[in-house]
């Protein structure tokens, strides 16, 4: 199973991760530290900005999924949906139970940072083994 998970599409995802990244988690931050916006609509942002990034690039760079087919789509949506709310749905009270001292707003900022991590995660496996099945 672990080969099956973990191999050059892994790496690709990888790869395309720190792009959408770069676009996704910039929105978020800047939304969120200069721009004013709650915890939520920041990191919604986040999802619709990457998340678009994404979906291009893993369907035809990782995924190598070539088929104009809007059941791609579909799945995508749902499965960005189901572990972004996942991710951030666990991230946030975790992190604010966490006894570290920091201010409300740099826990937000540390609980964005975990939740995006976990969503990574979740996002790989949903993406890997529901949205381009291979």
């Amino acid at each position: 199973m672990k080969r099956l998970l973990f191999d050059r599409r892994f790496l690709r995802f990888l790869l395309v991760g720190v792009i959408n990244t770069v676009a996704g988690m910039g929105t978020m931050f800047l939304l969120y530290n200069w721009g004013g916006c709650g915890y939520w609509f920041s990191s919604a942002c986040n999802y619709l900005v990457g998340g678009t990034v994404s979906y291009f690039l893993n369907k035809y760079y990782t995924f190598e999924q070539k088929e104009r087919d809007s059941k791609y789509v579909f799945r995508f949506i749902c499965n960005t949906l189901i572990c972004y709310l996942i991710a951030y749905g666990a991230a946030k009270p975790l992190v604010l139970h966490l006894p570290l001292g920091l201010s409300e707003h740099m826990m937000g900022n540390l609980a964005m940072l975990c939740g995006a991590g976990l969503y990574t995660l979740l996002g790989y496996i949903g993406q890997r083994l529901f949205v381009f099945r291979l």
